[in-house]
């Protein structure tokens, strides 16, 4: 008998425990939902609210090239996010802040001040208001600004900055509140960032010898002006460096009759020699029939310490003309 009480005592105990579980469970479970609920309303809430930002890449710089020879226009565009529509305009007022500048150039270079951004020069460009409108029911509003970019070198990349002010409704994104419009220039043949690359094949000929030595590679072309880029001469290779440039680039001038003049960009010692019906100094673009191509044929002579080359170069780039004509 006394076994048989001890039994059922235990029985009893282990249900009401199991029961004391199911509970706690139960209200461990409601109070998941419960957060759970509560961080839905809160993801909704943020789904469905409007802000708005100003567009550019991660690092809140907006990569524009500008044409030499003409004015152009850029834009400082904002967008809109948010589920639902607005219902009011929003006025945004921008400012200059070239504070944001000094910050990019540490944060990115340091102490290293040769490749620090430049602010654009004010005789560069025009922003003929800094108010602009997101219109009600609208994703989207824009700034413009007006670029005269002849005159800035091509080995330097230029900044306007601005942040937003102030704005009439909504929200400002904060990481996405300022912006830096960065300026580089481009003609027809190169832009100005070191990309623009062309493939090279040369003959190389110290003067006066009869031995001539085949010299493939790449060369990498720079917009000066309108209708002039900058190369290095002969065989020297491209350095990012003023002193390099100056004494050992050179200049292509094109002619509206597609015809080149050769001349020292600084302090190079280079000849343009012509007369050559292989390499007559002329640019052209080819197509064949699967690609088309821009082409340099070059002679010149170059003078590098004690010793002269009589070079002959062809320079060819492939290209879409379709993509250049969307730019």
């Amino acid at each position: 008998m006394k076994h048989l009480y001890m039994y059922i005592k235990e029985n009893k105990n282990r249900k009401r425990a199991s029961r004391w579980a199911g509970i706690a469970g139960m209200t461990t479970l409601l109070f998941l939902v419960i957060i759970s609920c509560n961080r839905d309303e809160v993801f909704e809430r943020e789904q469905y609210k409007n802000v708005f930002a100003l567009i550019s890449e991660s690092d809140n710089v907006s990569r524009k090239y500008h044409k030499l020879g003409e004015e152009s226009t850029g834009y400082v565009a904002a967008s809109m996010g948010g589920t639902n529509p607005t219902e009011k305009d929003i006025v945004v007022n921008l400012v200059e802040d070239n504070s944001l500048i000094d910050a990019f150039n540490k944060t990115n270079y340091d102490v290293d001040v040769t490749k620090y951004v430049l602010p654009l020069p004010k005789d560069k460009y025009d922003i003929d208001s800094y108010q602009f409108t997101i219109p009600a029911g609208k994703i989207s509003g824009r700034l413009p600004i007006r670029i005269r970019p002849d005159g800035l070198s091509p080995d330097s990349s230029y900044f306007i900055a601005l942040r937003v002010e102030s704005h009439s409704a909504y929200e400002v994104n904060p990481a996405k509140s300022f912006i830096l419009y960065r300026v580089r220039t481009k003609n027809y043949w190169a832009q100005a960032d070191g990309n623009t690359i062309y493939n090279m094949r040369a003959k190389h000929r110290v003067l006066g010898s009869t031995s001539e030595l085949e010299m493939p590679g790449t060369k990498i072309m720079h917009p000066v002006t309108s209708n002039k880029v900058r190369v290095m001469a002969g065989n020297e290779s491209f350095v990012s460096d003023v002193n390099v440039f100056n004494k050992s680039a050179m200049l292509l001038e094109i002619g509206t009759d597609n015809k080149i003049t050769i001349t020292p960009y600084k302090n190079a010692a280079v000849t343009q020699v012509d007369g050559d019906k292989d390499f007559p100094n002329i640019f052209k673009v080819e197509d064949d029939g699967f690609k088309t191509y821009k082409t340099f044929l070059l002679r010149y002579n170059y003078k590098s310490g004690n010793t002269t080359y009589e070079i002959k170069e062809e320079l060819r780039m492939e290209f879409d003309e379709a993509d250049e004509k969307e730019e």
